[in-house]
């Protein structure tokens, strides 16, 4: 069965620890694992700006031994001359994985349907999955206790929270274990059917879900605060009336004295210094931005080999242990996948 990251809990529990145990690996040893030597292709579709994800995955596809294919917008057939199921039958049979950035989730989903190499969601109007892998890498880098674990701790986020960065915060952060609080005010909260779904995984983990419109209620004691642009791509027209909207919602001194002492600041960028946070916390020492920007490459280096590996498409090395990439494709049974 070739398996696919197209919203963040298409990884159980054990397959994201298992992922994020390679991220570090791959982050220590950047150029051991190859299972794109050849060089292989990995495409990489582009329908919106990008800075992190172009040279992230760029980067990552060369330093696992492929060759990256950047496509932009209006330099390929997918969706307009030709259907989307019959551009995933081409890119298969050329390259060994392909990410798409994009906007609808339902065209991503589509091309995962018809395709015979992983697909990999880069970011659509729904969720921002590969973004998460990194904010949890950094987490576990920064706070992670004694065994290396960070389950239990509580990470905060505020603003706009009714976006793909809250929906992925929430079910990613869940999938960890944390204990995750989205603040935002009325009618910018997450949908119930992503925060039903989030609860559903809480179960299993021993997290836990609030959603608040009250930003001290969430930030107290958080170990973890995150923020993200109040002003997203095509909402530029809004961009005074969203100002005034989310302002009691901006992550500036105050706010991160409401948290933990040791808590730190996570943000995707690009961000607005002085909007959805001050320029004081996004530079000062709780602010790792920059390791969590740099760990998109290693994050996502980790889940390309891992889709592969447990696809059947790439041979595990054999002195690596990946117990559940191997059960994906069935080597724990014998059983074909």
């Amino acid at each position: 069965m070739i398996r696919h990251f197209l919203i963040d809990t298409d990884l159980s529990p054990a397959e994201q620890r298992e992922v994020l145990d390679l991220a570090a690996l791959m982050k220590a040893e950047p150029y051991r694992f190859r299972p794109l030597e050849g060089p292989q292709t990995g495409i990489v579709l582009f329908d919106k700006t990008s800075t992190r994800t172009r040279v992230s995955f760029s980067a990552g596809i060369a330093a696992l031994g492929g060759s990256p294919l950047i496509i932009n917008p209006g330099e390929s057939q997918l969706g307009h001359k030709e259907t989307i199921s019959d551009s995933a039958r081409v890119f298969a049979r050329m390259s060994s994985v392909v990410i798409w950035r994009t906007f609808a989730q339902a065209p991503l989903e589509e091309l995962a349907e018809h395709s015979s190499v992983p697909v990999i969601n880069a970011l659509t109007d729904d969720y921002h999955p590969c973004q998460l892998l990194a904010d949890l890498q950094t987490i576990r880098e920064h706070k992670a206790d004694a065994s290396g674990s960070i389950e239990g701790l509580t990470m905060t986020y505020l603003g706009d929270a009714a976006n793909n960065m809250a929906n992925s915060y929430l079910l990613s952060g869940v999938t960890a274990g944390l204990h995750v609080r989205i603040a935002g005010p009325e009618g910018y909260l997450p949908a119930e059917d992503i925060v039903k779904a989030a609860r559903e995984r809480a179960e299993q983990t021993g997290g836990s879900v609030l959603i608040t419109t009250d930003a001290a209620e969430a930030l107290a004691g958080a170990d973890v605060v995150v923020t993200d642009t109040w002003v997203s791509m095509g909402q530029e027209d809004e961009k005074e009336q969203r100002l005034q909207l989310f302002r009691d919602y901006t992550v500036d001194a105050a706010a991160m004295a409401q948290a933990d002492d040791h808590a730190i600041f996570l943000h995707c960028l690009p961000a607005y210094r002085d909007y959805e946070v001050t320029a004081e916390v996004i530079d000062g020492p709780q602010s790792v931005v920059f390791d969590e920007a740099e760990n998109r490459l290693h994050a996502q280096k980790a889940l390309m080999a891992w889709l592969l590996y447990a696809s059947g498409l790439a041979e595990i090395p054999a002195d690596l242990q990946l117990p559940e990439a191997q059960a994906a494709r069935g080597q724990s049974t014998g059983t074909s996948a």
